[in-house]
């Protein structure tokens, strides 16, 4: 499967760039990462089920997700706080997993209209530290992260 979500990950630094490209206007874009119904839908998988027990898309808001597998049992939990919410442009928010060593991250989303019917997602992801960074790197991050953009793009293509 092509990944079509690029990552760029500098040596030494403790950040990464995400960028990926979208079959989708900015408008759609955006709204999937802001309307729980919708992030609900792309963050699911075929093992397990997520949920939006919280989401506030307001600059000062919080949100908290997590995924289930069959049985019930929580498989992924995250939660934090968005400082800022600008509709169809930008969001910058921190980002912390639960039941995992990693600490809290800062993300900043800005999305990019290239034609009436295609946009950029860029991702600023910034850890706090390179160890942090280079462990996350570790895990299959980038493949997960393309498969849920596919799943993204798929989903939020049904609502044009």
């Amino acid at each position: 499967m092509e990944q079509k979500t690029k990552i760029n990950a500098e040596e030494g630094k403790q950040d990464l760039v995400i960028t990926r490209e979208f079959e989708l206007p900015v408008e759609l874009l955006f709204k999937a990462h802001a309307e729980p119904d919708i992030i609900e839908q792309w963050m699911s998988n075929p093992y397990t089920t997520a949920r939006v027990l919280k989401f506030e898309s307001k600059t000062h808001g919080s949100y908290q997700i997590e995924s289930t597998d069959a049985q019930g049992k929580v498989a992924f939990q995250a939660n934090g706080v968005i400082h800022e919410f600008i509709p169809n442009q930008k969001i910058t928010r921190t980002f912390e997993m639960g039941n995992t060593p990693f600490g809290v991250q800062l993300e900043i989303y800005e999305f990019e209209p290239l034609t009436d019917n295609t946009s950029k997602l860029n991702m600023h992801v910034i850890y706090e530290s390179v160890v942090q960074r280079d462990q996350v790197l570790k895990l299959p991050f980038a493949q997960g992260l393309n498969m849920a953009h596919n799943r993204m793009e798929e989903i939020a293509n049904k609502l044009k």
